[in-house]
């Protein structure tokens, strides 16, 4: 997995969301190290966060649970979590699971 932030930390524009690209596999192998850097990125995110799933080949139950957990603690800290751009597979799995009602998917 491959975590690129679009904006440095400490140089984001408050007027831009902060936006994280994601890519290849999300499973129990690498879902403790994208937690954390999530949690970083939180940190110094603007008030939009965006993870981009465009590139992300595999996501497992680890994986979701980063995603929801990463959710709670943005709406905690005033920041709305927005995923954008998920392929088909992770696009069924989140409506599957109905995790689609409540991890908005944006244009």
């Amino acid at each position: 997995m491959t975590v690129v932030d679009t904006a440095p930390l400490g140089m984001s524009d408050p007027s831009r969301p902060t936006t994280v690209h994601l890519s290849g596999e999300i499973d129990i192998f690498t879902s403790e190290a994208l937690r954390r850097r999530l949690m970083s990125t939180l940190r110094h995110s603007t008030s939009l966060l965006v993870i981009d799933l465009s590139e992300v080949s595999f996501c497992d139950a680890g994986g979701l649970a980063v995603l929801v957990g990463i959710q709670h603690r943005a709406r905690s800290m005033g920041i709305t979590l927005a995923l954008t751009a998920p392929r088909p597979f992770v696009s069924r799995l989140l409506h599957v699971t109905g995790l689609e009602r409540g991890l908005p998917v944006v244009a």
